[in-house]
């Protein structure tokens, strides 16, 4: 019997995995979600839960590279 071809979808990952995939704490996660500290990754909401694409994690790690703590500053 054929095995049936599944969708490419987007992978989705819950709070504690996105933050475990970015080494990060979940409390560090949340608050960058909730405050909006340090512009954090995008992310969805499908009523009360929280998903995280994992494209959307890479392009923040992306974004978030630096050459020097001096770039950090903003200058």
């Amino acid at each position: 019997m054929a095995k049936p071809i599944e969708p490419t979808a987007p992978q989705y990952l819950r709070p504690h995995e996105a933050a475990q995939y970015l080494g990060t704490s979940v409390s560090t996660l949340a608050k960058r979600r909730i405050y909006g500290l340090g512009g954090g990754p995008k992310f969805c909401r499908i009523g009360r839960a929280v998903r995280y694409a994992k494209a959307d994690l890479d392009e923040f790690m992306t974004a978030s590279k630096v050459s020097s703590t001096f770039e950090e500053v903003g200058q």
